[in-house]
């Protein structure tokens, strides 16, 4: 009988030894998730994505965080020139209740920022366009711009010394008034345009560059600067030099006077600031 009761226990035992394991319990983790990353954009209404009639669409600063996979934190307004980044109260969900450059400020410390974009000073510059001398109008005007948008990049990089920033300047709206009946000698208000953007953008080009930020030329990237004595034939204007047949496909000033872009429009602004990051 004892010898039946060890080779029982002895079975038992071994039953026991190659039963099969329980599973190992899941271990769980107390880390965070990763931050999300952040597009940062000021500036005006080309950022907002206002266009006529105060609709507003998908801006180039949407489309650039789409593209990105960033998360957009929009400070934006419209209307907004190059003072009012610092005096004036910023748009958007984000602003809680500052400036523009007081929020940015802020969303740089607290949130992981892998993009700044900023569009600025073209409604500094756009009552230029009416004046009896628009070269010298826009000479005075550059000089304001160039200190505002010093200061506001001063705070930027102290907030954020390796953030990528990238600085845009705008199309050519004003080569529309070659056919914009709004306009008196619109032809020469057009031609005189270049040269003011030439001057505009490499006084923005340069003040960008002081503090390791890209520039995206707008202005460039839709063709503004090819000759005027190009031509094409637009469906709706008939021949008309290529630059001005390319600001009317790309802006609505042509044929309403109104400077901001099309969904075309922005998706070209987005691919120059693309590739100038």
């Amino acid at each position: 009988m004892r010898s039946l009761v060890l080779v029982t226990a002895l079975v038992t035992a071994l039953a026991a030894c190659t039963s099969t394991p329980p599973p190992p319990q899941p271990t769980t983790s107390s880390a965070p998730p990763p931050a999300e990353q952040v597009h940062l954009s000021l500036g005006d209404s080309y950022a907002t994505g206002f266009g006529p009639n105060g609709a507003t669409g998908e801006s180039f600063a949407a489309l650039v965080a789409k593209q990105s996979g960033l998360k957009l934190v929009n400070l934006a307004c419209n209307g907004a020139t190059s003072a009012d980044l610092a005096t004036k109260p910023a748009c958007g969900s984000d602003a809680g209740g500052r400036t523009q450059l007081d929020a940015a400020v802020q969303t740089l410390r607290d949130k992981k920022v892998a993009l700044v974009t900023v569009v600025i000073g073209g409604n500094d510059l756009t009552p230029c366009a009416l004046d009896r001398q628009p070269l010298d109008c826009a000479t005075r005007t550059l000089t304001t711009v160039q200190a505002n948008l010093n200061a506001a990049l001063t705070k930027l990089r102290a907030a954020a010394p390796d953030t990528k920033i990238v600085g845009l300047t705008y199309p050519d709206v004003f080569l529309g008034a070659w056919i914009n009946p709004s306009f008196q000698n619109g032809k020469d208000l057009a031609r005189l345009s270049v040269s003011m953007f030439e001057q505009f953008n490499g006084v923005l080009k340069a003040e960008y560059g002081k503090f390791q930020a890209a520039f995206a030329d707008v202005t460039k990237a839709t063709g503004a600067y090819r000759p005027l004595t190009e031509t094409t034939q637009d469906p709706k204007y008939g021949t008309i030099p290529a630059p001005v047949a390319q600001v009317c496909a790309l802006t609505y000033f042509c044929d309403r006077t109104d400077v901001h872009p099309t969904p075309a429009g922005h998706a070209a602004i987005a691919e120059a600031v693309s590739a100038a990051r």
